[in-house]
């Protein structure tokens, strides 16, 4: 990798969570009563995803949407399998049982979007359209169906947001 391009993935990688930080950052103030400040971590946030857009669209790691949902599958898969099971065995080989727990949720969750990933890809001509249920506690993603409880954390549906 070039050093340009290099540098390129670092600022995606680095404006990509700092979005996601400022986000929760964001939910923090609202929940502590300081609507002007989560408004402005919003903001900034926004502001984040456009730098980190720009950096991939440089690096033309924006492809078709067949290409897209396969990398995604993959990437999804890869995490699920690789990634969050050895999270999980460090996590309980230290006694650290929350982050065991939210590991074990993670990986169950990211299973779960491979397979809404396989399943898009199944249907992408026919552009079946659906609305998604999203579990606010653990991210898990219900297709069509809103569960009354969460099948990976055990919310109920009251802590589903849907997109439609």
């Amino acid at each position: 990798m070039s050093g340009t391009r290099d540098a390129l993935q670092q600022a995606y990688e680095g404006e990509a969570k700092a979005a996601l930080r400022l986000r929760v950052f964001a939910q923090k103030a609202e929940e502590e009563g300081y609507p002007q400040i989560a408004k402005l971590f919003r903001v900034i946030a926004w502001s984040e995803e456009i730098h980190g857009a720009r950096a991939l669209k440089i690096l033309k790691a924006i492809k078709t949407t067949e290409e897209n949902l396969a990398e995604s599958f993959q990437s999804e898969q890869g995490v699920a399998e690789v990634a969050y099971g050895r999270f999980v065995q460090e996590a309980e080989a230290e006694g650290n049982h929350a982050a065991a727990l939210q590991f074990s949720q993670s990986r169950d969750v990211e299973e779960t979007h491979a397979k809404l990933y396989r399943e898009a890809m199944n249907h992408l001509l026919e552009e079946r359209e659906t609305t998604y249920h999203v579990c606010q506690v653990c991210g898990y993603v219900a297709d069509g169906i809103l569960p009354e409880v969460c099948p990976v954390c055990g919310a109920g549906k009251e802590k589903f947001k849907t997109f439609e």
